[in-house]
């Protein structure tokens, strides 16, 4: 088969030829879309779910939506060791260029960018006093006076509710929205993200049309609710999972049809037996399939044929290059988690499969947590952010 019209797509957040399965969040948010723009109440969204179902995908499709609605739009990835308010900052001043050219009253979208300017370089409340060597020569890029005493008092919380309103303000000029979308929600930092969410209450009793959408893992939820009491009802939760049957074929067979090319019913068996419809799965394990066969259909031989390549790579890359980032004494944790299975473990059992005590491995659950390679499924209870990690552990040599 030719390798140059293989149309599956197993990068990172890379978005597959076919999005199949994910009708029901594409229509929920075209909803909140319209309930914003029209003034009406309604929360912002959160996706939830393990590393490769696809939640960067679906993230840049909702942008897609709101750019296409006239939308201002700007996204970030949240990092576990950086405040979100320099990000923060790029992506609204983003959104605001993208509103800037509709708006008939260019001082007020000046005025915004000062605000906007301010908050970027307000110095944190919490931040020690600077050497000698004088104030930051950081610079936004913002081309814009900075506007004194909004947005600007070093409390984040305070500051992200004052830009948020002026920022929302420009939008209901043009009856639009701002959306600002945040991938790997859950490592904003504590602080940031009660801050965060403070400012999206404020907003969402203001009825300004700004919403965040967030993605992140499964754990998502009670770090948000950890942060403010209130977030469960703040937010609109969607758990991005597996795709079914159906939806599994449509990602393989849609993209097929369109340059000609067919599977055979025992090929699509093979390929949702070893994949589980995972989506990253299915797009790895189908270009490599497509790359091995030799004509169409495909059958059954050629996904036998083509499954230890897939799996070796994915072992290299999306297994391998998590494996090297723990520590000796995490892998031994993360291997006594897989030794219990594929579903959640309890940490008392982990200790017990280590003969050691739960609170003298702490420092390695949590900092495999902090990691991203498991999370807390429940109170006492943890499992790997990555779909079949426990297996590719439990093939791995000691």
């Amino acid at each position: 088969m030719d390798p140059v019209r293989n149309p599956y797509a197993p990068g990172a957040g890379q978005r597959p030829p076919e999005l199949a399965g994910r009708e029901r969040e594409l229509r929920q948010f075209e909803v909140v879309l319209e309930r914003v723009a029209r003034g009406r109440p309604e929360r912002s969204m959160v996706l939830t779910g393990l590393r490769g179902v696809g939640k960067t995908v679906l993230l840049n499709a909702f942008r897609s939506m709101a750019i296409q609605k006239l939308w201002g739009t700007g996204k970030i990835e949240a990092r576990p060791d950086q405040s979100i308010r320099r990000p923060v900052a790029a992506a609204l001043h983003m959104a605001l260029r993208e509103l800037s050219p509709r708006h008939r009253a260019p001082e007020r979208i000046e005025h915004v960018l000062g605000v906007l300017k301010s908050f970027a370089m307000a110095k944190p409340l919490d931040e020690p006093a600077r050497a000698a060597k004088g104030p930051s020569r950081w610079q936004p890029g913002i081309d814009a006076v900075a506007v004194r005493g909004r947005a600007d008092s070093g409390d984040l919380e305070i500051d992200l509710t004052e830009l948020f309103v002026d920022a929302a303000s420009v939008a209901t000029d043009l009856g639009v929205g701002i959306a600002l979308f945040i991938d790997e929600m859950q490592d904003v930092p504590a602080d940031d993200i009660s801050a965060l969410c403070a400012a999206c209450h404020e907003l969402s009793q203001s009825g300004g049309p700004l919403i965040v959408v967030g993605a992140g893992l499964p754990h998502l939820p009670s770090v948000l609710s950890a942060s403010k009491s209130y977030s469960e009802r703040l937010f609109r939760y969607a758990r991005i999972d597996r795709l079914d049957r159906a939806a599994a074929d449509s990602a393989l067979t849609v993209p097929a049809a369109q340059e000609d090319v067919a599977f055979e019913a025992d090929a699509l068996d093979a390929l949702y037996e070893i994949c589980e419809g995972y989506p990253f799965f299915v797009q790895a394990y189908g270009k490599v399939t497509w790359d091995l066969a030799l004509r169409t259909p495909i059958t059954s031989d050629d996904v036998r044929v083509a499954a230890p390549e897939a799996a070796a790579e994915l072992a290299v890359g999306f297994f391998g290059s998590r494996y090297e980032r723990a520590t000796p004494a995490e892998r031994d944790y993360m291997r006594a988690m897989a030794s219990l299975g594929d579903e959640p473990a309890a940490t008392a059992d982990v200790a017990e499969v280590l003969g050691r005590k739960p609170s003298s491995l702490s420092p390695a659950r949590d900092s495999l947590i902090k990691k991203g390679l498991i999370y807390s499924a429940e109170r006492g209870l943890i499992a790997f952010t990555v779909p079949h990690f426990g297996n590719f552990l439990r093939t791995q040599p000691l």
